[in-house]
């Protein structure tokens, strides 16, 4: 059954009767979340990181220093997450925490020598999964791509009617 334009947005409901996966977004999103996922856990392992604590330092790399609570909201994963990822970047040296000077309640992470260094050397290893994945992509299709998925993301935190 071919699917006309102005009904795919329908179709690519849950709740549609014709629903299929493979109409869904979200489905794709997910798949290449994955995809994504398994090919950086590819190539960080042998330089011995993982996804999340890439994502911290990248955070950190742009966000110098932040508290956990704002490593959180970059990141978007729970609080006790981001605690065991920043603990077992602080027991590798990577990073420092210490309290914020205008509040002492805020743990404030900063990035070490050495956690920049690694920093550098994941961003290398992202770059070659980043081009691979947009190998085919124009400049303004990226800059499409991240004005419809920076929507989304703002449309899924507002509060379900």
């Amino acid at each position: 059954m071919a699917v006309h334009k102005t009904d795919a947005l329908a179709l690519a409901d849950p709740a549609h009767r014709d629903f299929l996966l493979a109409r869904s977004p979200l489905y794709w999103l997910a798949r290449v979340s994955g995809r994504y996922r398994l090919d950086m856990d590819r190539v960080l392992k042998p330089i011995g990181m993982d996804v999340p604590r890439w994502r911290v330092l990248a955070i950190l790399s742009e966000h110098e220093p932040a508290s956990i609570t704002e490593l959180c909201d970059h990141a978007v994963i729970r609080l006790s997450t981001m605690t065991r990822i920043v603990r077992r970047l602080a027991d590798s040296g990577l990073v420092t925490t210490r309290p914020r000077e205008a509040d002492g309640r805020v743990t404030e992470v900063s990035l070490t020598a050495a956690g920049r260094r690694a920093a550098v050397s994941v961003h290398r290893q992202a770059s070659r999964i980043f081009n691979q994945g947009f190998s085919d992509f124009s400049a303004d299709e990226v800059v499409a791509l991240n004005a419809l998925l920076r929507r989304l993301f703002d449309n899924f935190g507002e509060t379900p009617g």
